[in-house]
């Protein structure tokens, strides 16, 4: 698993998109009269969602969350209310996102040799050229929101610890869809009661991810595709030049910049540790990592105060902390820097936080 930078805020965030794989949860049934198709079985569609390759299409992706999140500046999708995004792709890796955040926009093109992620609120751009084993760089923030691909997260993660039904069809962005169901068997210890997928029948390809948690008749959240049009699209979209007068950098660049700053560190790179460690298998994975000493001591205020809101004070025989709890995910957080986080019950990371290096 790469580095990535964390605060202690989007921990959670880290857990459903990368580790839980869970990305951004659930959705109700689809409006309209659910359509008739033929049988499927289980295995077939669970086959389709692993090694569907999409080809050209563009459309608008709807996320509606209760997750129970705080606003985020970086990832504003997983903030609790209404969020949309628009995708496209040329099918052969090419790819574009457009992410709004209030009055601005993120705007991310991979052209197949470089990919670009524009600002419009700083007009900054970082150009990440891709290396030969790393043909996505720069993606992950675009795929985030693709149903597709957390579809492929949680299936892959979980199939194995899963029962998985086929539960009738749906129809979604007005396209026939099956919808396939894993729920964690009981030996599983996890806050996720179930998680559906809406498979296109004709494309093969999910249209939508859905988890319901243990004891709540509401869904977590959304994400689905709210309208999608199929085909080829305009190869101008996978282009990108940098706006006039936009800061162009790199991603080593804007490293060495939080760097260079210390101790003057933003949150997010105070936060930069080492490489999580994975405990547990499945629906119970917890991911652990350990702040650097210096770095606690360098969390703004601003920051610390966001912390303090959204977390309570725990302490066991593991030492004291704060530990800060979503619909979908929990994360603890002790005051010597350990930190553990997964789409499980608190006591599971109780049980975890002694074995973090």
């Amino acid at each position: 698993m790469n580095k990535r930078k964390v605060t202690l805020a989007a921990a959670a965030a880290g857990v459903i998109t990368g580790v839980a794989g869970l990305s951004l949860a659930a959705m109700p049934a689809g409006a309209g009269q659910p359509p008739s198709l033929p049988d499927v079985s289980a295995e077939s569609l669970v086959e389709q969602v692993l090694t569907s390759k999409p080809g050209a299409f563009g459309g608008t992706v709807e996320v509606d969350n209760k997750l129970g999140l705080p606003s985020l500046a970086e990832i504003p999708q997983l903030a609790d209310g209404k969020h949309s995004a628009r995708i496209w792709t040329d099918g052969n890796g090419k790819f574009r996102a457009a992410l709004p955040n209030g009055q601005s926009e993120q705007t991310i093109v991979n052209d197949g040799k470089t990919t670009w992620s524009w600002n419009s609120a700083d007009n900054e751009v970082t150009k990440a050229e891709h290396k030969a084993d790393e043909p996505k760089a720069g993606n992950e923030k675009a795929e985030s929101v693709d149903p597709a691909t957390a579809a492929k997260q949680v299936v892959g993660m979980t199939k194995e610890f899963s029962d998985i039904t086929v539960d009738g069809t749906a129809r979604v962005a007005n396209r026939a869809a099956y919808e396939l169901v894993l729920t964690p068997k009981a030996s599983e210890k996890t806050l996720i009661r179930e998680v559906r997928i809406a498979v296109d029948a004709e494309l093969k390809m999910p249209l939508r991810v859905a988890v319901l948690t243990n004891g709540a008749s509401e869904p977590a959240g959304t994400v689905g595709f709210r309208e999608i049009n199929v085909g080829a699209q305009d190869p101008k979209l996978f282009e990108f030049t940098p706006p006039a007068q936009a800061k162009v950098t790199t991603p080593e660049a804007k490293e060495q910049k939080g760097r260079d700053r210390e101790p003057e560190l933003g949150l997010e790179q105070a936060l930069q540790g080492k490489d999580p460690q994975i405990f547990g298998t499945g629906w119970d994975t917890v991911v652990g990592a350990r702040i650097p000493a210096e770095a606690m001591t360098q969390v703004p205020a601003e920051a610390q105060g966001l912390v303090d809101k959204f977390t309570k004070k725990v302490s066991g025989a593991w030492g004291s902390g704060q530990i800060f709890t979503t619909k979908v995910a929990t994360i603890l957080i002790t005051d010597d820097g350990r930190v553990v986080a997964g789409a499980v019950p608190e006591q599971v990371l109780f049980d975890t936080i002694g074995q973090v290096n």
